[in-house]
């Protein structure tokens, strides 16, 4: 990321963190970003089967978030199918069953980071490759320094499917301060300030796990120096840099499936 978009950051970070005024058209906005959020894990097919969930918290009901129903293809969402759970497990809005593991993660998640909009999880194939190993990312490209010094990483219920809130828990305070987090024998998973962060942040880091399996299976990759990785992290590793990597992904759904918005 070259200087000049810096000073661009730095505004759209005061435009995302601006005080609602509006909780209707603020939740609207976050579901159309979820609904298209989870249409893109859909298209570059790091959705399988039944798992994976993304949430992003209300704006008027801080223990609510909204996610998608539990079997539903991600490639399909709309607005209309999104539901919004509360840090109980109920349902309050819709008519979908919830994910039981969305739950037992997320409701933690968001408790433990109040600060954190939006989460992302999938069963992805490098991410959870990555995650048997039980070791942490190594900064050996440009684009693994967005997460440098920014990647929990967890085993406590590692293998086992997530149907405890205790394990959750687990999971939202090894989380701590970080962005990411790598749950041993299980996957990845990413928040963010934007449901557009928390997207880019799973697909980057998926494909940053993928880079590693490869660069370790041919031999022993360089690392970066610590000094450029820093370098790095305050260029591209922001929230505000996050949602700006997403916005390619949010122009092509606008302009070849629109219908995602209803």
């Amino acid at each position: 990321m070259t200087d000049t978009v810096e000073p661009t950051l730095e505004g759209l970070t005061a435009e995302l963190n601006a005080e609602i005024t509006d909780m209707e058209a603020e939740r609207l906005h976050r579901k159309q970003r979820l609904a298209g959020g989870l249409r893109t894990l859909g298209r570059l097919r790091l959705a399988e089967g039944v798992a994976g969930h993304v949430t992003v918290r209300d704006p008027e009901f801080p223990d609510r978030f909204w996610v998608n129903p539990f079997g539903l293809n991600f490639k399909h969402m709309t607005v209309s199918d999104l539901i919004c759970v509360d840090h109980t497990g109920e349902v309050v809005i819709g008519d979908q069953p919830v994910n039981a593991a969305a739950f037992a993660i997320h409701s933690e998640l968001h408790k433990a980071r109040p600060d954190v909009m939006a989460a992302a999880h999938c069963h992805s194939m490098y991410g959870r490759t990555f995650s048997s190993l039980g070791k942490p990312l190594k900064m050996i490209t440009q684009d693994a320094t967005a997460f440098y010094n920014d990647v929990a990483l967890c085993n406590e219920g590692s293998g086992a499917v997530v149907l405890d809130t205790a394990v959750g828990r687990a999971m939202g305070e090894a989380l701590g301060d970080k962005k990411c987090l790598i749950h041993q024998n299980h996957g990845l998973i990413t928040t963010g300030g934007s449901v557009d962060a928390a997207i880019w942040w799973f697909v980057a880091l998926e494909r940053c796990c993928q880079s590693q399996l490869l660069a370790e299976a041919a031999g022993e990759p360089i690392e970066i120096p610590e000094n450029l990785c820093i370098d790095g992290h305050r260029q591209q590793g922001s929230d505000a840099a996050g949602w700006f990597q997403f916005q390619p992904f949010w122009a092509e759904l606008m302009r070849e499936e629109p219908d995602f918005l209803n």
